[in-house]
């Protein structure tokens, strides 16, 4: 959430911000009314405890001199005082416990470069990379290449487990593995810390970087149990530095997390029911960084070149995208799609789709969090986190399998992968014989 101090300096800056989001600013001041009461309640409870002090010491003068008729009175002032307090504190933690709930409905203060809208139509193209490849016979989409591939089970994955869920084999299995090792290794060249994290995540934890009410329709919970699995590594990887204070020399701190991935999807019903598109499970090499706030504009940039780079050396067509106001969650600052090349998408005339997302998230969850570090003057500050998806393994699979399929109703891997899958180049059909042993 933001930082109140923050609000409390700069609330029309928020107020600005919430109106090109297209929100009501009215909520800034509701905020800031309900912190002024805290406040207020705060100072009401220092004096009153001074006046508890003060009572106090005459009860022992009193009963020190004999007079028992002032001690009995001033005892009786100190039930009144103490019951006073007491109420005091309720109502001061009532106030804070609101003010810090409607905190969290505020959004992050929008970077200045945010392209103003409502939703993803209003998304604005920064780049294109790469060449759409035209196909000189009809094409088919990763639904039939990998049937007929034999390299996903989806009718069995349905009876067992339900729909967007999906069995890989034999090199879809490989492709998994080896698109996160691409990543994995790119990302240890460039100084990234490689951390598999957990799988689950208790309540504290996951709130420290996600709003639940925004991802109430992804999370699954875990029955009886006060822990969600992660929809994402970035979950458990923001809270990897919760109630910590880092020196301003330890960063930035570069993570390359890994991790498998569980979302419901409920909020996508009826959209790319088939295949492995958009599923229940999936795995995910994903980029995050701790640093500090003058750094996180940088980082920023650099983390999606990273991204950027791993689709060039596949050779999948994208383009890079700048979310706009209207789409963009409460948490980013600034967000950056890429958007690969889907040959089989579109009625099978092809169309750009999601498959990363860079965020500039600047201290909009180290607030939640309480992750700091200490500049160079003593202060605590709170350090800046940013995250990016450095490669899946379905999505790009689909792309790979739909942009180099071939007439012959092969797929050509591409040749950055294939020292990760023993030196197989090309994925054909298989015959009977081979689909027995």
């Amino acid at each position: 959430m933001l930082d109140i101090h923050f609000l409390r300096e700069q609330p029309e800056q928020v107020k600005a911000s919430e109106k090109k989001r297209g929100r009501d600013p009215a909520l800034v001041d509701l905020i800031l009314a309900l912190d002024q009461q805290w406040r207020a309640e705060l100072k009401k409870l220092e004096e009153l405890k001074h006046t508890r002090n003060v009572v106090s010491e005459e009860i022992n003068q009193a009963k020190k001199s004999g007079d028992k008729a002032l001690a009995e009175k001033k005892i009786r002032q100190m039930k009144q005082v103490a019951e006073e307090i007491k109420e005091g504190d309720y109502t001061a933690a009532s106030r804070l416990q609101q003010r810090d709930e409607l905190l969290k409905k505020l959004g992050n203060v929008l970077d200045k470069s945010v392209p103003e809208g409502k939703n993803e139509n209003d998304n604005k193209e920064l780049k294109k990379v790469g060449k759409i490849p035209k196909f000189s016979f009809p094409i088919k989409d990763h639904i039939e290449l990998g049937l007929e591939l034999d390299l996903i089970d989806l009718e069995t994955a349905a009876r067992n487990s339900g729909a967007r869920f999906y069995y890989l084999k034999n090199e879809a299995v490989l492709l998994s593995q080896a698109l996160q090792r691409l990543a994995i290794d790119r990302l240890r060249k460039k100084g990234y810390l490689v951390i598999q994290t957990p799988y689950m995540l208790n309540r504290a934890a996951l709130e420290g970087g996600v709003n639940l009410t925004e991802f109430e329709e992804t999370l699954y919970k875990i029955e009886n149990e006060d822990l969600y699995l992660i929809a994402t590594s970035e979950h458990p990887l923001v809270a990897l530095k919760k109630n910590q204070l880092l020196s301003g020399e330890e960063l930035p701190i570069k993570i390359c997390g890994v991790s498998a991935c569980f979302r419901k999807e409920l909020g996508a019903h009826g959209r790319d029911t088939k295949g492995i598109f958009r599923v229940h499970q999936f795995h995910k090499v994903e980029q995050i960084i701790y640093c500090l706030p003058e750094n996180s504009a940088r980082l920023f940039e650099e983390m999606q070149r990273n991204a950027e780079e791993l689709f060039k050396e596949l050779g999948i067509p994208f383009r890079v995208v700048a979310i706009c106001s209207g789409d963009l969650g409460n948490k980013q600052a600034l967000q950056y799609d890429i958007e690969a090349w889907f040959p089989g998408q579109n009625g099978k005339k092809g169309m750009y789709r999601e498959v990363t997302s860079c965020s500039n998230c600047t201290n909009y969850q180290s607030v939640t969090l309480n992750t700091r570090y200490l500049n160079k003057e003593g202060a605590k500050e709170y350090v800046h986190i940013l995250n990016n998806t450095a490669l899946t393994d379905t999505r790009p699979i689909i792309a790979i399998l739909e942009n180099f399929q071939t007439k012959q109703g092969t797929v050509k891997i591409p040749k950055v992968l294939w020292k990760y899958l023993g030196g197989i180049k090309e994925i054909g059909k298989r015959t009977t014989e081979r689909k027995e042993r």
